[in-house]
């Protein structure tokens, strides 16, 4: 009975401190950690209205960063929907980036319908395009299979800190409106 309790006090322990120490609900994150030797990946992509976007030029300032396609019927009106309650939790915008997994379907015109239709308009979120020569360096420093007649796209959100480099990542699904906003905020009093 002894070595069983301790046992389970031996896993709670382990539990408590892989969620980063203190398992209060300000001391953890709700998505994933990012390994941390990733470098930042800068990219220079145009956005729905054809101003351009980088992402070096957002250093310094917390990057909501996600992957969509404008003709997805499911998971991405889902994501863009998520990631607007999370905008809303927060009471003020931080920049949110689409990039575009479709280049041959996404078009400015479907980028801002999308983004019409999802109230994330008037820059709370920018649709990036490209052609595919454009996307594909940008698919492959974030690991992100684009969309296949065949198969789905990768479908995660990634916060980016102020330093440039990936720090919390969520599956779509297990993304939800109040644990990205927690991670924002807690991104967000981490000295830049």
């Amino acid at each position: 009975m002894v070595a069983a309790s301790l046992a389970l006090l031996a896993a709670l322990l382990v539990v408590a401190f892989t969620r980063g120490g203190d398992a209060s609900a300000g001391d953890r994150w709700d998505g994933s950690l990012r390994p941390a030797d990733i470098p930042p990946q800068d990219f220079r992509l145009r956005d729905q209205d054809g101003r351009d976007v980088s992402l070096r030029a957002l250093r310094g300032r917390v990057v909501v960063l996600t992957f969509l396609y404008t003709h997805c019927q499911d998971t991405c009106p889902v994501t863009a929907t998520t990631i607007r309650g999370a905008l809303d939790d927060l009471g003020h915008d931080v920049p949110t980036l689409a990039v575009s997994v479709d280049p041959a379907g996404d078009t400015p015109a479907s980028a801002r319908r999308f983004l019409l239709q999802r109230r994330l308009t008037d820059d709370r979120m920018r649709f990036l395009l490209g052609s595919r020569a454009q996307l594909e360096p940008v698919w492959r420093a974030y690991g992100v299979r684009p969309q296949g007649q065949d198969f789905d796209h990768s479908a995660y959100v990634l916060l980016i800190d102020r330093r440039g480099r990936q720090r919390i990542g969520f599956p779509v699904d297990q993304l939800t409106s109040e644990g990205l906003a927690h991670d924002v905020r807690r991104l967000e009093r981490e000295p830049a």
